[in-house]
């Protein structure tokens, strides 16, 4: 079955939150549920990735299960190549005529693989249909574990996606209220050195592996210059609430 004979198949992407499994939507369960086809990020090393892990107890047996690589890397050449061939497998179902379900940490629309994803299989195959079903995202879910509002009022947020350069983080304190650094881990000591600085270590909030089994919290860094933090750990600083 060709697509161009047939309706046009859906790829979706189903956002499953950052963790929890029930923080994934009724929608997004209930798109899971339907598709033929399940598709996530693969994992490291053999292991099931943190995609797989959340969706693990609502995937049936008769459902087809695709893992895709999506390197963890900067070099425009390879992600493209990568993309291009994750768009491919997918689209072995998608010319099939079967809807695909893409499953991504988060929201599909906040930092996503689930963007380049569907970037790729619109080059390939532009007759098929895209559809983002959107989740809780890790800021959100931060927050509530930290038992204080992301915002309020007038208050303006900014979020680093990563940290590459010190003087990003200084530019972002002095714009907004509320600063979000996520994959905080490999520069956690440069920034909690220049909180200190500032005098922010006690208005900022750490959540490490939040909603998931290993999950821990800080609330003030005063007493911790020193920590050694996994991938998935994110900062909340309240630079300009009283």
């Amino acid at each position: 079955m060709s697509i161009a004979n047939s309706p046009p198949p859906t790829l979706y992407g189903i956002s499953c939150g950052p963790g929890d499994p029930e923080l994934i939507t009724l929608k997004g369960w209930r798109v899971l549920q339907r598709v033929p086809v399940v598709a996530f990020p693969q994992g490291g090393g053999g292991c099931p990735g943190l995609a797989e892990q959340i969706i693990a107890p609502w995937i049936e047996a008769h459902q087809i299960q695709v893992p895709l690589e999506f390197p963890y890397q900067q070099d425009p050449l390879q992600l493209q190549q990568a993309w291009g061939e994750a768009a491919a497998r997918v689209g072995v179902y998608l010319e099939a005529g079967q809807d695909v379900g893409f499953v991504s940490l988060g929201d599909v629309s906040f930092y996503s693989t689930f963007t380049y994803l569907a970037w790729a299989v619109h080059q390939r195959y532009p007759q098929v249909k895209v559809q983002a079903i959107p989740g809780v995202c890790s800021p959100l879910a931060a927050a509530a574990l930290v038992k204080l509002p992301l915002t309020k009022q007038d208050e303006r947020l900014l979020v680093l996606p990563a940290l590459y350069h010190l003087a990003d983080l200084d530019t972002a304190l002095a714009q907004a209220e509320v600063v979000v650094l996520l994959k905080v881990g490999s520069v956690y000591h440069q920034v909690w050195r220049v909180l200190q600085a500032r005098g922010l270590l006690e208005r900022t909030y750490l959540v490490v592996e939040g909603n998931q089994p290993g999950e821990t919290i800080y609330c003030g860094l005063t007493e911790h210059p020193q920590l050694q933090l996994p991938y998935f750990s994110l900062m909340i600083i309240y630079c300009g609430r009283s």
